[in-house]
Parts: structure tokens; C-alpha cells; sequence
């Protein structure tokens, strides 16, 4: 909602056989999320990520991008790619993602695909 996204665009019926990954605060409250899907034989593709406005910058996201990774790699997946919003380049650089390809626009906004090799 924050963003504008149309929910038809966001559902695409792959969460049945996604890893989760939900974030929750001390109230209980789920502040991040995120998802591993399977692509091509050894790659794992991660979506979905969402950290609350109101924690953002407290690690939340980062606690959750760390454990699909770990995820991805305990599952055997040689190679992690993600399409990150060119706002959150940087983070995903600091969790050591790369650039791969040139930016474009997905859901009406600028992005990126990024991708960590193991």
C-alpha cells in the first residue's frame, strides 16, 4: 500500500511454495518480510521484501535478507538474484549483492537485478 502497487501485480501464486521469512517485535508484531523461491537448478530468487516504515534502518530487513540467504545456501542454491528498487541498491550491496544488467522500470518503479554468488 505504501508504495502504490497494485495487489494484482504482487500476487502471482508463487507463496504456496515460497520460504518465508517474517520478522516480529518485542509486541508481537510482524515488522519485515521476505521470500526464497527455486529458479533454474542451483538458484534461489528473493522477493517480496518489506521492512515497516517505522523500523527501517534498525536491521530488521537485514535479519531477514540473512536468513534466506543462509536458507539458500543450507539448501544447496549456488547463486542468489533479486530485483531490487534502485532506492535500496545500497542495501543490498552491503549484504554483498552485485548489479547484474542494466536498471528498468518493474511495478512502475526503477529497479535493479542484483545477485550474490556463493
Amino acid at each position: 500500500q505504501e508504495q502504490g502497487i497494485d495487489a494484482a501485480v504482487e500476487a502471482d501464486g508463487r507463496d504456496a511454495t515460497a520460504v518465508h521469512a517474517v520478522a516480529f517485535n518485542r509486541l508481537g508484531l510482524p515488522v519485515a518480510t521476505g521470500r526464497l523461491l527455486s529458479g533454474e537448478p542451483g538458484q534461489a530468487l528473493i522477493g517480496r521484501m518489506a521492512v515497516d516504515r517505522a523500523v527501517r534502518g534498525q536491521r530488521w530487513g537485514r535479519e531477514v535478507l540473512d536468513a534466506l540467504v543462509v536458507h539458500a545456501k543450507q539448501r544447496g542454491d549456488q547463486r542468489v538474484t533479486l530485483h531490487a528498487q534502485a532506492s535500496a541498491e545500497a542495501f543490498y550491496r552491503r549484504a554483498g549483492f552485485a548489479v547484474v544488467g542494466e536498471p528498468y522500470e518493474e511495478a512502475g518503479l526503477p529497479h535493479v537485478t542484483m545477485e550474490r554468488v556463493f
